[in-house]
């Protein structure tokens, strides 16, 4: 129709997309995209260990992370791996095109973070005790949030891309750095972080 805007992202291309962090680095080293979409939920991998493997192997992609976490330490969490955007699954088809033309300078963030990662980052936060799920590495933070879903350790071993003593390692510092006495503790807390989350 004659005098019709163009719908958002018409100029952009997809040249391709994977369901696992294997799948997905091996199509990227191939085709070595000038901008990436990142979840940090993966099979076979962290969103974040992909992110960080992307800007070894392939510094000129600009990745932008889409995720359903909205907290701020998965945000931070993010930029430290080396992700240039963030957006949310709550954000708008305009937001996410927004934050991945590979024309863009700044940062993108979730509106209602925006300022509160903008305080942490340049240390107006830095006396506050951080919360303890913040002491997790990312591969804890993993496992915990799979946890909370309902996923064994056999899964998550597989959809890590580790071994089940690697998982069960993982847990055991979860537990020490959490305080928890026990694996059903720990599952309990898990289940409740998850169930806050997707309240919130």
């Amino acid at each position: 129709m004659a005098g019709q805007s163009p719908a958002p992202g018409a100029d952009l291309e997809v040249c391709g997309q994977a369901d696992s962090a294997a799948a997905a680095l091996a199509g990227m080293t191939a085709t070595r995209p000038p901008s990436a979409i990142i979840d940090l939920s993966l099979k076979g991998g962290s969103g974040l260990d992909l992110i960080k493997d992307l800007r070894r192997i392939c510094p000129a992609t600009q990745v932008v992370v889409l995720s359903m976490h909205e907290e701020i330490y998965f945000i931070e969490r993010a930029f430290r791996a080396g992700a240039r955007g963030y957006v949310t699954k709550r954000d708008s088809t305009e937001r996410i095109v927004e934050a991945i033309r590979p024309c863009w300078q700044a940062r993108s963030t979730p509106r209602r973070c925006a300022g509160q990662l903008t305080e942490r980052m340049v240390g107006h936060t830095a006396t506050k005790q951080p919360g303890k799920r913040e002491l997790l590495s990312d591969r804890e933070l993993e496992v915990f949030r799979r946890l909370g879903e309902g996923q064994g350790t056999r899964k998550i071993s597989e959809d890590m891309g580790v071994s089940m003593k690697t998982v069960q390692a993982y847990s055991a510092r979860i537990k020490e750095k959490l305080g928890l006495a026990n694996v059903s503790e720990l599952v309990r807390e898990a289940v409740r972080w998850v169930e806050a989350k997707q309240n919130s």
